[in-house]
Parts: structure tokens; C-alpha cells; sequence
């Protein structure tokens, strides 16, 4: 006769430990990428030139406001631009993929 012998019993709580103490640390690394995400601001002066148009800062600026859902006539309003402006951007926004796009840095 053989005896049989039993393999140990697998004991998970040594890894389920491990899994939150890495989901803790990603979690508090999140945060810390997020809190350096930029606001952008549709009233700083940086968004125009001298001669009224908008800079390439301005132009990401209403591309982050149609990111969120805004309307053109809101971008509009908020930036201080014609309508016609703002629908233009919008036009060249969803050209560029929309929500899909690759965003340029602000500041």
C-alpha cells in the first residue's frame, strides 16, 4: 500500500494582501497624476493674439470645452467669440477625432 500524501492547502490572504497593497499604491499614484492635470481657463488672456484671434492655446481651450459636451454657443460665450468662430472650431474639433483626439499642452 501506498500512502498518500496530501499537497498543502493553498493559503490566499499572502496574496490578496499583496493585490490591495498594489491597488492602494496605484490608487495614491492616480491621484497625484491627477492633481497635476491643468483647468483650462476660457478667460485667459493667453487664448487671444493682440489681433483677436486665438492662439493655439486658445484654440485647445474650446477643444477641451467640447471635450466636456458644451455647446458651440457656449464656447462662444464663454471665449469671446463669434459664433461663426466657435462652429468653426468645432468643425476642425470633430476633424481631428473629436473626444479622440490627441490634446495639445496648455501653459
Amino acid at each position: 500500500m501506498t500512502t498518500r500524501q496530501h499537497a498543502p492547502e493553498f493559503d490566499p490572504k499572502p496574496v490578496l494582501d499583496l493585490i490591495a497593497s498594489i491597488e492602494a499604491d496605484l490608487q495614491r499614484l492616480k491621484g497625484l497624476v491627477e492633481q497635476q492635470v491643468e483647468k483650462f481657463d476660457p478667460a485667459n488672456p493667453h487664448n487671444k493674439a493682440p489681433d483677436g484671434k486665438l492662439t493655439e492655446e486658445g484654440v485647445e481651450c474650446c477643444y477641451r470645452m467640447f471635450d466636456e459636451g458644451k455647446s458651440r454657443y457656449s464656447v462662444a460665450q464663454q471665449m469671446k467669440i463669434s459664433f461663426a468662430a466657435a462652429t468653426h472650431r468645432f468643425n476642425n474639433w470633430r476633424k481631428l477625432g473629436g473626444t479622440k483626439r490627441q490634446r495639445a499642452l496648455l501653459g
